[in-house]
């Protein structure tokens, strides 16, 4: 399992000079990239020591959901229904949607989800670098097909999410391991797409740019180069859009709900910027946040 923090990020095009880097000397850490395991141990770790409070259901499935009248009566129940697969039954004042972008939940619930397909597919895999290397540097450049990410996982490993159109998509998952190695290689390393006339473009903008606000010119550093694949770690996903237009249903109260949805189930977005999973987060945050609040009031979590 392995996690690493980045100080430093760089940004540049296949088909110019264009390069933006990220970084502030004496800055602390700009983000984390974490292996999924490290964070589902993280949070099983936390259930365990809630054991006394919190009973996790593994190997359960929901099937099936009740819900209760829009405007509660005095013989009508004011709890949800979970119907589970082993036939039993489940009930509470709140279910929190977070079943992911296919979420059973949000159908149940009638929610409409918006989507858009980019058309574009990601590979991810977890690649070994040919030098230990301090590795603290997410990398990006800007292909004609999409852009392809490098960032870091430890001294030696580093996490790889390529965007690319489905049909390079295939090839690259039909490829054996040294010609994936390679091809990642000449992702970052090629010049073959570089345009004389983009980059004469784009230097004349950088330098009209910079008559109207001086600042200090990027520092180019060269990315590092791949050796291996790392086992059973190649795979892919469609990209596209998703936003929920309801995040919550409300019967009575602030965000009181028979429902709250939220992280993928709420909202989808492309991965270049990173912050898919910041965004679940910030669900999780703000939830958190008006439970404790309406629990310190008094008030009924479901309403």
């Amino acid at each position: 399992m392995r996690l690493k923090p980045f100080k430093r990020m760089q940004v540049w095009d296949a088909c110019s000079d264009a390069l933006i880097t990220f970084d502030k000397e004496g800055m602390e850490d700009m983000g984390y990239i974490i292996e999924n395991d490290v964070i589902t141990a993280a949070l099983t770790c936390q259930l365990d020591a809630l054991s006394d409070r919190v009973k996790v259901l593994y190997r359960s499935r929901a099937v099936g959901y009740t819900w209760p009248a829009p405007y509660s009566s005095a013989e009508g129940s004011p709890f949800v229904k979970i119907h589970l697969a082993d036939g039993q039954s489940l009930h509470t004042r709140l279910l929190i949607g977070a079943d992911g972008q296919n979420s059973t939940v949000r159908t149940a619930a009638g929610i409409n989800n918006i989507q858009w397909s980019y058309n574009h597919v990601a590979v991810v895999a977890t690649l070994q670098l040919s030098e230990s290397t301090e590795n603290n540097v997410a990398w990006q450049r800007f292909l004609p097909t999409g852009p392809i990410a490098l960032l870091p996982l430890s001294d030696t490993w580093s996490s790889l999410v390529w965007s690319t159109s489905p049909d390079h998509a295939s090839e690259l998952l039909r490829m054996d391991d040294e010609s994936f190695v390679d091809a990642v290689n000449s992702a970052f390393w090629n010049s073959e797409h570089h345009s004389e006339f983009i980059s004469s473009a784009g230097s004349l903008l950088h330098s009209a740019v910079s008559l109207l606000s001086p600042s200090g010119s990027s520092t180019r550093q060269l990315p590092p180069s791949v050796s291996c694949l790392g086992d059973k770690s190649r795979a892919a996903f469609p990209l596209g859009l998703g936003h929920t237009t309801e995040y919550i249903r409300r019967r009575v109260a602030l965000i009181g709900a028979d429902f709250c949805i939220c992280r993928d189930a709420a909202h989808k977005v492309h991965p270049l910027a990173g912050q898919g999973v910041n965004m679940g987060f910030g669900d999780v945050a703000s939830l958190v946040h008006h439970l404790s609040r309406a629990a310190f009031d008094g008030q009924d979590l479901g309403k």
